[in-house]
């Protein structure tokens, strides 16, 4: 039973006391029962047009209880839905964060791989400009030394034209010398011809050495009496006299020669420019 409904049983019930009372009261009183009768007739058609009142209101309630039911149930089917979609959403969103998640974690391995091939690359970058920048100081040494083949080449071809030259002089000069000599009744084979010694004053200074230490410049010529095939001191006298060796006279020009060291220097010295060079030895 509706709250209505038991409002309605309990006036009813009120109404019924009522009428009693009022039947008791004019029992008891012995009034004119028509004239009551009358007015409790009255009283119970009030109280049927105040009880269809209510019933009407009952049924007014009732409709729209029920219609409160239905809005409810259709409340309650359209939040059912939203729920259900919104799980759904949920759901859904939940796989997408898993997902990506999951997408994070494969980026940040590929990251970390990309890290660790780039620091690989930059190691190997590195260490070829190490390898560039030997091979460049290795490349310009080579210039170095192919400058310094070329004019030792140049320096070489000086000399060869100088001896060649020196060449055809002495030729010249021998033929001359074969053909005074001839004239002179004297013998031409050079085995019978002693060698003529440097005059004692002979003495000049290293101008240049080669890288080898072997190959000298003199500052004494053809011009000071020097030839092919003579020998020389070699010595220094600063900062302390030493004797450095013998060195041999290879080829001659009128106001330099060139030398070469005979054998090796006295304890491997290595050979100075300035060093003296002499056909005996003076103390100083």
């Amino acid at each position: 039973m509706t709250f209505v409904g038991k409002i309605l049983v309990i006036l009813i019930m009120a109404l019924s006391l009522v009428f009693l009372g009022v039947s008791v009261v004019a029992f008891t009183t012995s009034k004119n029962w028509k004239d009551e009768t009358a007015k409790q007739q009255e009283a119970v058609n009030k109280l049927k047009t105040q009880l269809g009142t209510e019933t009407d209101l009952k049924k007014a309630a009732e409709t729209k209880l029920e219609q409160a039911k239905a809005d409810h149930a259709t409340a309650t089917k359209t939040l059912e839905t939203r729920i259900t979609t919104l799980t759904q959403d949920n759901e859904k969103a939940q796989a997408e964060i898993t997902t990506a998640r999951t997408q994070l974690t494969e980026a940040q391995t590929n990251a970390n791989l990309a890290l660790g091939e780039t620091k690989a690359k930059t190691d190997e970058i590195s260490k070829l400009r190490d390898q560039l920048t030997a091979v460049t100081d290795q490349a310009n040494k080579f210039k170095i030394q192919q400058t310094e083949l070329n004019n030792e080449i140049l320096n070489l071809k000086r000399m060869l034209e100088v001896a060649d030259r020196n060449t055809k002089s002495l030729r010249e000069t021998a033929a001359k010398f074969s053909k005074l000599l001839i004239d002179k009744g004297f013998s031409t084979d050079i085995s019978k011809v002693q060698a003529v010694d440097l005059p004692p004053n002979v003495e000049g200074k290293v101008l240049k050495i080669d890288d080898k230490n072997r190959r000298m410049e003199i500052s004494i010529g053809s011009d000071d009496g020097l030839s092919v095939g003579q020998e020389l001191y070699l010595y220094r006298t600063t900062p302390t006299a030493e004797y450095l060796g013998k060195v041999k006279i290879s080829l001659v020009e009128p106001d330099q020669a060139v030398a070469t060291i005979i054998g090796n220097t006295v304890n491997g010295k290595k050979i100075l420019e300035g060093d003296d060079v002499a056909s005996t030895i003076r103390s100083r």
